[in-house]
């Protein structure tokens, strides 16, 4: 597909139809791809790539793009088409400055699972339907794609795009996933129990900002946790008060915005499961006043957003948080 996909853009830049393209570059190693922003053809045949590490959600980085001005050409995946849908939503992008190629994907690869089954040395990766094969200084090893897939893609919502103007492959369905397994579990704990389960897994966070950053629902122009009148600005977590803080706030303000995109738990150095947090206001969401999926529809209010009188009372949530 990547031959695919170069050709289009360089026929769409040679006519005028886009100014610039973003997509994904390699960086130092096969499995180090992170998103970049293409201006001639000759970029793009020198430096684009698609493979199974282009796991990156390119709408986060529409917003800067936005501003800019011109018209640019962005490759979306399914998951990055929600994601999108809900930054026009909310006004974040403008539509008119994108021409959106929906590019076909059945999920990507996981560097971390690679070497968890055994991998080190590595030196070359490529895939070929189901087949990975991971070439490394001490031979060869041959994986199936479900063998080292990232988790969110063996959880995946849906391989359907909500927006595009054009589609490169097939077109996928919305998938009856078993994202709201591990929220499951953990609702299952008891209150210490989680609370243990969850500063087990804060502990480890350096406050990087990662995870803010990737974000796709994080566009504020001034973050709360840059404001040095916030008591939570450390980049260095001061205590374990601001570690918690720092996740839980996040959380409530992504809520009902999250598309379940998964890049926050992706970019972690820690490896902390940031999407579950994501996930369990969804459950509760869906749970409370009908099942809605963030970014599905631009024009569709968020049941945290529209208010109506069959929306569930403080009594019934105060029921459920102490059951």
């Amino acid at each position: 597909m990547r031959e695919q996909m170069i050709s289009r853009a360089c026929e769409l830049l040679a006519n005028g139809s886009v100014d610039r393209v973003i997509g994904w570059e390699r960086g130092e190693f096969v499995y180090d791809v992170t998103p970049a922003v293409f201006n001639d053809a000759e970029d793009l045949k020198s430096r684009f790539v698609f493979d199974l590490f282009c796991g990156a959600n390119l709408s986060k980085y529409l917003v800067s793009e936005t501003a800019k001005g011109g018209k640019v050409l962005a490759f979306l995946k399914p998951c990055d088409t929600y994601s999108f849908n809900q930054l026009l939503a909310e006004h974040r992008v403008k539509r008119e400055n994108f021409y959106i190629i929906g590019v076909e994907c059945n999920g990507m690869a996981d560097i971390n699972r690679i070497r968890e089954a055994g991998a080190s040395g590595i030196k070359s990766i490529s895939s070929a339907g189901d087949k990975v094969t991971v070439s490394t200084v001490y031979g060869d090893r041959e994986f199936t794609l479900s063998d080292v897939i990232a988790e969110r893609c063996s959880s995946c919502k849906s391989r359907h795009h909500v927006v595009y103007d054009e589609l490169m492959g097939k077109d996928g369905e919305v998938l009856d996933s078993n994202r709201f397994d591990m929220v499951e579990k953990l609702e299952k704990m008891t209150p210490d129990e989680r609370f243990e389960f969850w500063r087990g897994e804060l502990s480890r966070c350096i406050r990087c900002n990662a995870c803010r950053n990737v974000c796709p629902a994080c566009t504020c122009e001034k973050c709360i946790f840059d404001n040095a009148s916030s008591g939570f600005e450390n980049k260095a977590a001061a205590d374990t008060f601001e570690e918690n803080m720092f996740h839980i706030i996040r959380a409530f303000h992504v809520a009902g915005r999250c598309t379940d995109c998964g890049e926050c738990s992706r970019v972690c150095p820690a490896h902390i499961p940031l999407h579950l947090l994501n996930r369990k206001f969804i459950k509760d969401i869906n749970e409370l006043y009908g099942d809605y999926q963030a970014g599905a529809e631009v024009n569709e209010r968020g049941p945290l957003v529209n208010f109506t009188q069959d929306d569930a009372n403080p009594s019934i949530v105060n029921e459920r948080g102490n059951g």
